[in-house]
């Protein structure tokens, strides 16, 4: 799954960028539209209020995700998810600024209904649009990779997969004898690399994939010598995706082209939308729960002697040290070098501990976390100094989920990996969702995560 959209990005970076401008502005225009036009059809006339919550609607929702490469059904779930989020965080809004009452309940009952159906409407419609476009006879296009290993084999798949491509890879090319390709392209090999040009030319092919290992340097550079002199579009997979990559783009520096294989998601614009939403949201929500925070704090000191506040040291952004905050719940406070995880039935654990972590109320504090800056309200969870420097060298790719602010709740604990991770396997897992966390972030799937982690807190039976 995880393969199948790096090949998306790297492939299609062209008509793809194109299609992410559109969903940029595509998803907070219907979103703002839909209401001024409900306010227009039933409330006439648009009043300040109605332009303000526009522009704050307008600023959550840029940019837009860009569904039109998902299932039609996968774009309606996620719509219906990120929409009924953002309606949770509008409605904490008008409820701490007691401004309900500026909005007829009619427009906004309408413009809850209409707008996701609308944003669905906008993807069917843009997915007709990219399909009709692709199966267009002068739109087909041939191809041919130069390499018949594994990494050649995947662009083919990926290439002939994508319904709205219209790609036929015609062959391969290797200088290899048969028994030492790939058993998926050995068949199909239409001789070596001296050959490569003159097909081309004498073909018509237009497009050419070489995916050969970057050990080969001098037998590319003489191909690429061989292959301008057609007119063929061409195209180098490095041999890198074995690696963990994370935000790959190609980049510009100065005039220097540079291929980014492993970078934060949170740059420009994406790191200001990330912290704006992380103030609001954790100035909101520790506005709404302050007399909790009274309650669970009295609730701790009289449960046993000891502070209030279990301070831990944890790694952070860059794998930077910060201290973490955490209502006390045991009766050790462990922060050394070796660090023992909580389990079922943990003696360690208070009366009143084992409610507040059931309940998840002990990581609360942590919102003064993100208004410090050392946390985010969604991101990888934050792991003890001890515990890293374990995993680290147990894991591959570990330490690559500090490219960002460790997060209260994350992927991996919405998808059932939330609490003690006892053996390798499951920090594994662990890791590997927080990394497709870092590949496929947006504001929409942050809102997904809250939504799915306060359910989670009110259902999940098992904690501990």
């Amino acid at each position: 799954m995880f393969e199948s959209r790096e090949y998306k990005r790297t492939f299609y970076s062209a008509p793809q960028s194109v299609r992410s401008m559109v969903a940029a502005f595509l998803e907070p225009t219907i979103t703002a539209g839909a209401l001024l036009f409900a306010t227009q059809s039933l409330d006439p006339p648009i009043t300040r209020a109605e332009l303000v919550l526009c522009l704050l609607v307008y600023a959550l929702t840029f940019p837009g995700r860009n569904r039109f490469m998902d299932r039609p059904l996968n774009a309606a779930v996620d719509i219906v998810l990120s929409w009924l989020s953002l309606l949770a965080i509008l409605a904490l809004c008008g409820y701490a600024t007691n401004s309900m009452h500026l909005f007829s309940r009619n427009v906004l009952i309408e413009w809850a209904i209409v707008t996701p159906l609308l944003q669905w409407f906008a993807v069917l419609l843009g997915r007709a649009v990219i399909r009709h476009n692709a199966l267009q006879p002068n739109a087909r296009r041939t191809a041919v990779v130069v390499g018949a290993g594994p990494l050649g084999v995947k662009v083919a798949r990926a290439l002939t997969q994508q319904d709205t491509a219209n790609v036929e890879v015609v062959g391969y090319f290797d200088d290899r004898l048969d028994d030492r390709l790939d058993s998926a392209a050995s068949s199909r090999r239409l001789g070596g690399l001296a050959e490569v040009a003159d097909y081309v030319r004498t073909k018509g092919v237009r497009e050419v994939y070489i995916t050969l290992p970057l050990g080969s340097q001098p037998r590319i550079q003489q191909l690429l010598g061989s292959l301008q002199g057609t007119t063929a579009s061409l195209f180098f997979v490095p041999d890198v995706f074995g690696a963990s990559i994370i935000q790959g783009r190609l980049q510009d520096v100065n005039g220097v082209p540079v291929v980014g294989i492993c970078e934060t998601p949170f740059t420009g614009t994406n790191e200001l939308t990330k912290r704006i939403s992380d103030i609001v949201l954790a100035s909101i929500i520790l506005v709404l729960i302050s007399p909790l925070l009274v309650a669970i704090a009295i609730g701790v000191k009289l449960s046993s002697p000891g502070p209030i506040i279990f301070k831990q040291r944890r790694n952070g952004l860059d794998g930077e040290e910060i201290v973490v905050y955490k209502f006390r719940s045991m009766r050790a406070l462990d922060d050394g070098a070796v660090v023992k995880q909580a389990t079922r039935g943990d003696p360690r654990i208070t009366r009143f501990g084992a409610f507040i972590r059931r309940t998840s109320l002990d990581e609360l504090p942590q919102f003064i976390n993100v208004l410090q800056g050392r946390m985010s309200i969604v991101g990888p969870r934050p792991h003890a100094v001890a515990h890293n420097e374990l995993y680290r060298a147990l894991i591959r790719a570990y330490m690559v989920r500090h490219k960002v602010k460790p997060g209260i709740t994350g992927w991996a604990q919405v998808n059932g990996l939330r609490g003690e991770t006892e053996t390798i396997e499951k920090m594994q897992a662990r890791v590997e969702y927080d990394l497709e966390y870092l590949r496929n972030w947006s504001l929409g799937l942050d809102l997904q995560i809250i939504a799915r982690t306060v359910w989670l807190v009110l259902a999940d039976r098992q904690a501990y």
